[in-house]
């Protein structure tokens, strides 16, 4: 093969998809592209970065700037159309141009093609050329005498393509090797024997993946866009190179200009508006200021114009020496030392020098004794000093900053100060930590608090909570207000506070499901010991039960109880008598949602087995026990007895007799239909005899339908159809576990909603991701999202996944691709689910408000061509948001789906 001559030439494997449009350049006046497009334009018309106005956020676009860039790519009046199909003759021009071999054509006398081989005048010599190459096989290549179309003006399908490629990049050994294995792709029997090793090298080397539906489409046309594509990803296979693409080290950047250290000298580029940047392993724009001083870039363009910059190692590209300061010496020159050696460096008017926290200081500021990195460059003779940072040294100041993390243990605290940069200090037992003036211990230090700081001599001397996020007090409960709205604890530094409550806190008590508000115990000299959660306004959003001073008599018996004097006479589970007195401040409970003392007394006859909690005998809670809960481990259904694990893991074995059995969504159930682990509650008979009624607890996944604020009901929807659920008695969460109401639950909101029995206990938002995948680290499980608000995210992926592309379900992280749509969210089980959404390009035709519905342009009679709108669907050109009213009749649009709704719509 033929290589440029190009002093500044690189590695194909760096930008061989741009020799790919090389193909493009026509003078029959036809475009000859691959991988996926091929247009018919003026050969005298050039395409730079930039100029194809129908490409714009094509999942084609990266490789056809490269191409532009290269000179290669040409257009027709600055469009590309990429959706055109390629035929035969174009594609192996293509091929040749991307071998680098076009100077081996034979261009001067007429080139005859062997018999029944067919191909315009232009492309005549590259076909040749291609059957000198071994790129095409004369027995198999013939023309169709069935049809009009010639051999060269057929087009190419996707299984010939493939086989052209593989050639193309020299992997036919490969594509021998596995010839016989079928593919997984589920039309596997259409695609032809002999190119079936083809496609299997293909696949392998991740040129292709197939189509929607797990198919590969063997005899589907190839569009120029994609041809583009392959032959860019085949690239990565082949070492030609390329004249005006220069690989080299970024050591200057401004908003208009790069400067590339290449091979030992360097060169300056021009950047412009239409400049493309990018990365090399997404195809995804970047913008300039996503490029780093230092870091490897590839640059495409002509005379010092940058059409085209990809970064393709965002490393950088500097030594880093780690040392002792001591002192400066005149000349500019930087004393260091080690524990054998003394040694200086010289620095320059563009060294630049910060202190530990990433801010910007003067040589004379650092301190002797100080460790500092200097970064300096390798790769010229000068080693230039870049950065000269102290690591560790002397600090005294005042600033502001985020909290960033709390490490009791070690006495650490992480602090992101104005300038981003993460700075650590240990403190002492002199440090001071407030909010509003009110003192703070560190446990009771939220992260993502605004604050102000002191350090002096490197310890962190205070911190003053200046905008709270979320903090955490600990303290013992008081009192709880009548109205339910008030809570008031001793803090552990001394004093009563009195905090707000929110309207449905979410309460935590070890032992308890679904523990409310009344489950807690205040007393003014052992109420129970407290973690609470304030929000940004002090209001209490969540109470964690940490432990409870008081002694518990669970299982007790009542022995006898008098009116008068409010004796309770008891005698615990192991047969030891206690006497208690019942006062107007014993939280009662008993099977009621409204308890009075009066109610209970009726309740305390001989035998009655209760749950006591006391202290001094003084009773602090009555409970009298009229369920279980724990976890089903024996079922006798002949001598009809129940056998459940309560938590501490005591096992309790009750009787039943005619029973009833509740399990959310279904019918009649019988003891058969249980199962030893189910999750239950044992609601007994009044005389505590027997169970009569047996609570299954499940769970199940819903997206919100409707929500009724008044009724507190809501209708949701799953894959068996639609329901209402009444959440009277739910604790309502959103996804961080904050409580919040009913009514401000959303239409297509994913909700988990816990049951016991019939009862909805909890209703928590799961949270949604939909958007465009960005990138995919397969290695570390995390994806990142552009999402529909423009803002992206990273999910990482912990446990089980589930990856859905339409009907297929995969389990591992290779499936997902660069430029797929997804919704994730887990499942009730804690399963990553990842819905690839899937899409239709289509004409606009119209859009009607109501009902909410768009309309396209049918391709045949029976096809489908109105679809509900989401009224939330993100509409956009490129990266700018449209309204659906901008779209005009005979628009080429991308249509993506959830669940048969438009969430997006890609104007091409």
């Amino acid at each position: 093969m033929m290589q440029s001559k190009s002093s500044h030439s690189i590695s194909s494997k760096k930008v061989v998809s741009a020799m790919l449009a090389s193909i493009v350049a026509l003078s029959s006046g036809s475009i000859v592209f691959g991988d996926e497009s091929t247009p018919v334009v003026s050969s005298t018309v050039a395409a730079s970065s930039g100029s194809f106005s129908d490409v714009k956020s094509n999942y084609a676009e990266k490789h056809i700037y490269k191409l532009a860039a290269q000179g290669i790519l040409l257009g027709d009046k600055g469009l590309f159309r990429p959706n055109d199909y390629v035929t035969q003759q174009e594609a192996v021009t293509m091929a040749i141009r991307f071998m680098n071999i076009q100077d081996q054509i034979n261009t001067n006398s007429d080139v005859v093609l062997p018999a029944n081989f067919t191909a315009n005048s232009y492309f005549k010599p590259f076909v040749a050329l291609a059957l000198k190459q071994n790129l095409l096989d004369k027995t198999v290549e013939t023309d169709d005498t069935t049809t009009k179309t010639t051999w060269g003006e057929k087009r190419a399908s996707r299984e010939w393509i493939t086989e052209l490629l593989v050639k193309a990049i020299g992997k036919d050994s490969e594509a021998v090797a596995l010839a016989n294995n079928a593919t997984t792709f589920v039309d596997n029997s259409k695609i032809s024997s002999s190119k079936l090793g083809y496609v299997n090298a293909a696949i392998t080397m991740g040129i292709t993946n197939g189509i929607e539906g797990n198919r590969f489409d063997p005899q589907g046309s190839v569009t120029r866009a994609q041809l583009a594509t392959f032959f860019s990803r085949g690239g990565a296979f082949s070492d030609v190179q390329y004249a005006n693409a220069a690989e080299g080290i970024v050591t200057g950047l401004t908003d208009n200009s790069i400067s590339l250290y290449v091979n030992g000298s360097v060169r300056n580029f021009t950047l412009e508006n239409t400049t493309a940047f990018y990365t090399k392993t997404l195809d995804t724009k970047i913008s300039l200021s996503d490029l780093k001083l230092y870091s490897k870039v590839m640059i495409v363009g002509d005379n010092g114009k940058a059409s085209y910059v990809e970064v393709t190692d965002p490393t950088e590209q500097l030594e880093s020496i780690e040392t002792t300061f001591e002192r400066l010496f005149p000349g500019n020159s930087l004393g260091v030392s080690t524990n054998t050696s003394f040694e200086s460096f010289v620095y320059n008017s563009n060294t630049v020098f910060l202190d530990e926290n990433g801010l910007v200081i003067k040589p004379e500021a650092i301190t002797a004794g100080s460790q500092i990195i200097i970064k300096r460059e390798n790769f010229t003779e000068n080693k230039n000093l870049i950065v000269v940072q102290v690591k560790t040294g002397v600090v005294n100041k005042t600033a502001s900053g985020t909290l960033e993390s709390v490490d009791p243990t070690n006495k650490l605290i992480g602090i992101k100060n104005i300038a981003g940069t993460i700075e650590t200090y240990s403190w002492d037992d002199f440090s001071r930590f407030s909010y509003q003036n009110e003192i703070l211990i560190p446990s009771e230090l939220s992260l993502g608090s605004v604050i102000t700081y002191e350090i002096g001599n490197n310890i962190l001397r205070s911190i003053v909570v200046t905008e709270a996020v979320e903090r955490k007090v600990r303290g013992t409960l008081y009192e709880i207000g009548s109205s339910g709205t008030t809570l008031t604890y001793t803090k552990e530094t001394g004093g009563l506070e009195v905090q707000m409550l929110s309207e449905k806190p979410e309460i935590v008590i070890s032992g308890i499901d679904e523990p409310l508000l009344a489950d807690l115990l205040a007393d003014r000299t052992s109420g129970d010991k407290v973690e609470l959660t304030l929000d940004s306004k002090e209001v209490v959003t969540k109470v964690v039960v940490l432990s409870r001073q008081m002694e518990q008599k669970p299982g007790s018996a009542v022995v006898s109880y008098d009116k008068k004097t409010k004796l309770l006479t008891l005698q615990d589970a192991k047969g030891n008598p206690l006497v208690v007195t019942l006062d107007s401040t014993t939280k009662l409970t008993y099977n009621t949602t409204t308890p009075t003392l009066t109610g209970m007394e009726a309740l305390l006859t001989n035998g009655r087995v209760v749950n006591l909690t006391y202290i001094s005998n003084r009773a602090l809670s009555l409970d009298v026990v009229y369920k279980y809960d724990g976890t089903l481990t024996a079922l006798d259904t002949i001598a009809r007895k129940v056998t459940i694990k309560v938590a501490g893991g005591q096992s309790i074995t009750l009787p039943y007799g005619t029973i009833s059995i509740e399990k959310y969504g279904k019918g009649y159930l019988n003891m058969l239909d249980l199962s030893i682990g189910n999750e239950v509650s044992l609601v007994l008979s009044d005389d505590q005899a027997i169970v009569q009624r047996i609570l299954v607890k499940s769970v199940a996944q819903y997206v919100v339908d409707t929500v009724n604020s008044t009724s507190n009901f809501i209708t949701v929807k799953s894959g068996i159809g639609s329901t209402t659920i009444y959440l009277n008695y739910a604790n309502v969460i959103n996804d961080t576990g904050q409580a919040i109401k009913a009514s401000d639950l959303k239409a297509g909101q994913v909700i988990n909603v816990h049951f016991m029995g019939n009862t909805a206990k909890t209703a928590q938002l799961i949270k949604l991701i939909t958007g465009e995948v960005v990138s995919v680290d397969t290695a570390n499980g995390n994806i990142t999202v552009k999402n529909y608000s423009g803002g992206t995210e990273v999910y990482k992926v912990e446990g089980a996944l589930k990856l859905l592309r339409t009907g297929s379900v995969s389990t591992v992280l290779n499936g997902l691709l660069v430029g797929d749509r997804v919704e994730i969210r887990k499942d009730v089980d804690g399963t990553t689910n990842i819905n690839v959404l899937s899409s239709l390009n289509h004409t606009y035709w119209k859009y009607t408000s109501s009902p909410n519905e768009l309309f396209v342009k049918r391709k045949y009679s029976d096809e489908k061509y109105r679809f509900v709108l989401s009224p939330t669907a993100y509409i956009h050109q490129g990266d700018t948001t449209l309204p659906v009213q901008s779209l005009k009749e005979n628009d080429n649009i991308v249509l993506y789906f959830n669940n048969d709704v438009i969430v997006e719509i890609q104007k091409q």
